[in-house]
């Protein structure tokens, strides 16, 4: 247990990933958790969850923007995982240098103070929107992985290490449509979706957390670590729904309509994993993919030549293991 009588940071913390996060490290029995984040009320609720932790929790309120605030919450700090982000595909089309400020900038502040304080590693939560992209959104995520990868050269003689997670969709948190699909069925029974062919890789929160920490323990430098996601198509997710959501409160399932409405700004309709340019170098693991740095010269061995996963070729997620997924993880 790397984390044992160990200080963490978590940036970003109270979002889902950060809750679901801090509960699995509290496990490992580390001397404090520092709960990073500018929402003041989420602090408030997570500090109530989380009664009888409260000697190993500290939050601290501050905007990764800050510089001055994020160095004197990563004061001797072992660990930081930094969640924070504006992600929010629209918000970010209509604000965009608010995003560029938060994701780019905001990652730069996190280098930095990472370095000047004797950080042993940083991980950051990219996204596969990053891949290819066409909205703010993914172009800031891109710029903020390039940062990260980059460190490792520009650091120097400092050790920190700076390495990266592509997340797909996680299912449930504040981002994804399961908490709006749901309350659209309960409370207008109609579902607004944007186009029933889309397909997204979906992640558990469970199976984030599992790579967070698979991909920390195993980080070197500059490399970037890809769950491997099965795709879930837009109309089997919607369909699960439904049923589940109709059967437990006791609806007709024909009442629920559905209304298409097409492709907000920036949407695509299917995400990459990786690059035809990064699948040439990657490793294939059992259950991801690593990337490796362009810049740190870090070996993984002879490596292995991974076809490029691409959602077309894939099948979809059967609905009912998809409906297993979302009745294990409670996110229905």
């Amino acid at each position: 247990m790397i984390y044992h009588n160990k200080k963490i940071l978590i940036i970003g913390g109270t979002g889902t990933i950060g809750y679901h996060l801090t509960r699995r490290l509290l496990q490992d029995n580390p001397k404090v958790i520092r709960i990073f984040s500018r929402d003041e009320f989420k602090q408030y609720q997570m500090n109530i969850d989380f009664q009888d932790q409260q000697e190993k929790l500290r939050f601290l309120i501050g905007d990764v923007r800050d510089y001055q605030r994020i160095l004197r919450a990563m004061e001797d700090i072992d660990y930081v995982f930094h969640l924070a982000a504006m992600k929010h595909v629209p918000a970010c089309e209509y604000n965009p240098f608010e995003a560029v400020q938060t994701n780019v900038i905001g990652t730069q502040n996190v280098i930095q103070a990472a370095m000047q304080s004797g950080v042993k590693k940083v991980l950051f939560t990219s996204s596969d929107k990053a891949i290819s992209p066409t909205n703010t959104y993914g172009a800031t995520k891109l710029t903020a992985e390039r940062l990260i990868s980059a460190a490792e050269y520009q650091k120097g003689p400092k050790s920190t290490v700076f390495s990266s997670v592509r997340f797909g969709n996680v299912m449930g948190s504040r981002g994804s449509v399961i908490p709006l699909f749901k309350k659209q069925i309960l409370e207008n029974r109609c579902v607004t979706v944007t186009d029933l062919n889309m397909v997204r890789y979906m992640m558990t929160p469970s199976q984030a957390i599992s790579l967070l920490l698979e991909a920390n323990a195993l980080a070197s430098g500059g490399e970037v670590f890809v769950l491997k996601m099965p795709v879930v198509k837009l109309s089997d997710l919607v369909t699960v729904m439904i049923e589940e959501l109709c059967a437990k409160n006791n609806l007709p399932v024909h009442d629920i309509k559905i209304n298409e409405i097409g492709l907000r700004p920036g949407e695509k309709m299917y995400e990459e994993l990786m690059t035809e340019d990064e699948s040439r170098i990657a490793l294939e693991k059992a259950e991801m993919y690593i990337i490796p740095s362009l810049f740190a010269g870090k070996q993984w061995g002879s490596g292995n030549i991974v076809s490029k996963p691409m959602p077309q070729e894939n099948s979809s997620i059967p609905q009912n293991l998809l409906r297993d997924w979302l009745l294990t993880e409670v996110l229905i």
